[in-house]
């Protein structure tokens, strides 16, 4: 401490010369060396004397060491006590300037312990100039019940004891100095109160149950406990050890210690098993370092700040009359929890937690709010909800760096090898929403510097993601915390128990599932389980394929809406299309497949290959497969009735047949049925072309039906017109009428409702006529 001697030790020590010199002035006394015949004696003494004087000398030099004064001495006889009253003692410096005065109104000297007590009131005066008035004020100390042993020197006391000097004052109860070891020990309830000179230095009090000084060594103990308080700073602990420098503290060391510094808009606390400090000449703290169980705490109006660690170092700067924290390190198993505080007119955020086995925290300036956070080891951010509508989310990963905004409000964060988990909400798990966990190489999210809510997080990198069944991969995927909603960059896939989709982008909406694939698009959509076959028109147990430039799926892939260039097969059957809608409604009755622009459909059916009785013919020869193909503007199918609604102009085509018309209704057959296509029916301006082994047909009406079991087709309408024509014949044969029934394979037709116009040669032939 600035300016401040040690408060007993000259003291003391004046005491335990001022011994010596009585006990070898009490010598001379014995000796009978009296400069004047002393007065009969009482009968209870052995000798007196009234104004008694000794001065010592030093024998070599003849430099006085001392001059001790008393109005009086008595010796009682027959025992070793020797009583002094009123006695002064002046203690001088080896230069002979200055001296310390001693002055206690009674003293007894024990002649055979060789040791001087002062029961009564003494006071000590330190560093008085031998001329003229002190230059400050001297160094003052007041006790009482003194003893002092004259062969060692030690000086003892147990009363109360108090000292003023010139930067300060103290007091305790009860005082010992050995001046051999050097050590001055005050022995209980000590305080003192010590105005350090610095510019900016604040008044400090040190209290303990007891105080010890080591002079050789500059140190003061505190033991069992100690505290110092410094205007708004407090530290206190068990054993501790204040090291000087230049009489000024420079080191503060305790176990189990504790301190806080509580400023208007900001409050420190720290704590650990052994903590140690270090102090400018201002008496400012400049570094607190804490190992075991080691913790700080910095709270503002906006946030509660806790760091955690085997070992947290702080850092801190002078910034007028106070210490401001400027860094925060911690090692071995760091935690940094950040919780907000509740303040009017502001949602309350999530709490977050940040845990690594290294943590570096860099304060704003003015020390009361977080600048950054970075870990230089694997580590773990975990967001903690405090409203029902928040969630909870754990990050893993390595390399943090977390930048905070103004009141503590996390701006944004980065980190590499991250693995995240987002926990549902109450409300999301009475849903059975289930945990979403996500991983990539990099990592860098964003907060709203209004709400502190994540905004958006950036993952980079094999970035992969995972929620109950539904699972999805890209190269880069970035999050909408507001909407919920994941886009997927690059090599995008999703994929769940019903199937999968590829693309370029992915738009994810993790509330619902619903996705929007665009790019490159393709999908695989495997069939319902659970679903009874039945006459989907892209039926069977393949998969459903697509690709399409765009795709947008919803309700669990229930509702697809494909978009440009769709082609889109299931085993063999395929349909394309501009524009293709798919509703998997899990009401049968109500899905459907719509296709709009430049429609084309692909259904294949294995050709019949049985006997009349329905047993396989194993002698006939396998037939290719039949392919029927429509082309249309547009087509709805509704598989309640499985009926496939071709419109804008059609063209249906199978072997030997084809058909055009202005719409077109497709029955399809139940699963398993002899052909895909059970039959056909066409309306507006319908035209037939049909080829045999010998011949082709054309025909031309308002509608037309097409069997496929029995290949019959049925030409109706107001007119109707039919063109034969035989390979080995020049000249066509035609006739019209108002209906036509045919069959494309051989050579029946039949014609009803006649006209009779001449040409008309086909009439009422059968097979076999």
């Amino acid at each position: 401490m600035r300016g401040m001697r040690w408060l007993l030790l000259v003291a003391i020590a004046a005491v335990l010369g001022g011994v010596a010199y009585q006990y070898r002035a009490q010598k001379k006394l014995l000796a009978g060396n009296m400069p004047i015949a002393p007065a009969p004696l009482s009968a209870d003494l052995s000798a007196s004397s009234q104004h008694w004087q000794y001065r010592d000398k030093d024998l070599k030099t003849g430099r006085i060491k001392s001059d001790i004064d008393a109005e009086s001495m008595q010796q009682v006889k027959d025992a070793s006590r020797v009583d002094l009253k009123n006695v002064t003692m002046r203690v001088y410096s080896k230069d002979a300037k200055t001296y310390d005065l001693v002055k206690s109104a009674a003293a007894t000297f024990n002649t055979a312990e060789k040791s001087l007590y002062s029961q009564g009131d003494v006071e000590i005066t330190l560093n008085l100039p031998v001329e003229g008035q002190p230059a400050k004020p001297p160094t003052v100390i007041k006790t009482s019940g003194l003893t002092c042993d004259s062969n060692t020197g030690r000086v003892d006391t147990d009363m109360p004891s108090s000292f003023v000097f010139e930067k300060g004052d103290g007091k305790a109860a009860g005082a010992t100095y050995d001046p051999a070891s050097h050590e001055l020990l005050m022995k209980r309830d000590v305080e003192v109160h010590w105005n350090p000179p610095g510019k900016n230095a604040k008044p400090m009090k040190i209290e303990a149950a007891t105080l010890a000084y080591h002079e050789t060594t500059s140190e003061i103990w505190l033991k069992p406990w100690g505290r110092m308080t410094r205007e708004n700073m407090i530290v206190e602990g068990n054993d501790v050890v204040v090291k000087l420098q230049d009489k000024v503290i420079h080191n503060v060391t305790a176990v189990r210690a504790h301190g806080s510094d509580d400023y208007p808009n900001r409050k420190l606390h720290y704590a650990a098993n052994e903590l140690g400090m270090e102090f400018d000449d201002d008496g400012l703290a400049q570094k607190i370092n804490g190992s075991g169980n080691a913790s700080l705490v910095s709270t503002t109006d906006a946030s509660e700040t806790t760091v955690t660690a085997d070992r947290v170092n702080l850092d801190l700067q002078p910034d007028g009359n106070e210490s401001v924290l400027t860094q925060v390190a911690a090692t071995g198993n760091g935690v940094v929890t950040s919780k907000p505080l509740a303040t009017p007119g502001r949602q309350l955020n999530e709490t977050h937690v940040l845990r690594s086995e290294t943590l570096e925290m860099k304060m704003r300036p003015g020390g009361r709010e977080i600048e950054s956070v970075v870990t230089k080891a694997p580590g773990t951010l975990e967001f903690l909800p405090n409203l029902p509508s928040q969630h909870h989310r754990t990050l893993d990963g390595k390399d943090f760096v977390i930048a905070y905004g103004p009141q503590n409000r996390l701006d944004s964060f980065r980190a590499a090898g991250v693995r995240t988990r987002t926990d549902p909400t109450a409300e999301e798990r009475r849903r059975n929403r289930p945990q979403s966990v996500t991983t990539s190489r990099d990592l860098e999210a964003r907060f709203d510097p209004k709400t502190n809510r994540l905004q958006n997080m950036q993952q980079s990198g094999d970035f992969t993601y995972e929620e109950g069944d539904r699972k999805a991969r890209a190269a880069k995927a970035t999050m909408d915390a507001d909407q919920n909603m994941i886009l997927l960059d690059t090599g995008a896939r999703i994929w769940d128990a019903s199937g999968s989709t590829a693309a370029d982008h992915i738009r994810l909406d993790q509330r619902t599932g619903d996705f929007l694939a665009e790019g490159n698009v393709t999908s695989s959509r495997l069939p319902d389980r659970d679903q009874k076959k039945n006459s989907e028109m892209l039926s069977g147990d393949d998969p459903l394929q697509a690709t399409a430039r765009k795709m947008d799926s919803r309700n669990r892939n229930r509702q697809i809406h494909y978009e440009g260039a769709v082609h889109m097969w299931q085993g063999a059957n395929r349909i394309h299309a501009d524009v293709v809608d798919v509703d998997r409604n899990l009401d049968p009755q109500k899905r459907a497949l719509v296709a709009d622009g430049h429609v084309v459909t692909n259904l294949w059916e294995e050709p019949k290959d049985e006997k009349p009785d329905g047993k396989k013919d194993e002698k006939k020869k396998v037939s290719n497969p039949i392919l029927t193909e429509v082309h249309s503007s547009h087509m709805v199918y509704t598989e309640a009735n499985r009926l496939t609604h071709y419109t804008g102009g059609v063209q249906l085509s199978r072997p030997g047949l084809q058909v055009k018309g202005q719409e077109l209704r497709a029955f399809l057959g139940e699963s398993g049925a002899e052909s895909r296509l059970d039959k056909a029916f066409a309306d507006g301006a319908v035209e037939i072309f049909s080829t045999a082994k010998d011949r082709t047909r054309t025909g031309a009406g308002d509608h037309a039906e097409y069997y496929t079991a029995d290949q019959k087709v049925i030409l109706r309408g107001s007119w109707v017109r039919m063109v034969e024509k035989l390979f080995n014949s020049p000249q066509p044969n035609t006739t019209e009428g108002k209906e036509a029934v045919y069959f494309p394979n051989d050579d029946r037709l039949v014609m009803t409702g006649q006209l009779d116009k001449p040409g008309n040669s086909l009439i009422n032939r059968k097979k076999g006529k």
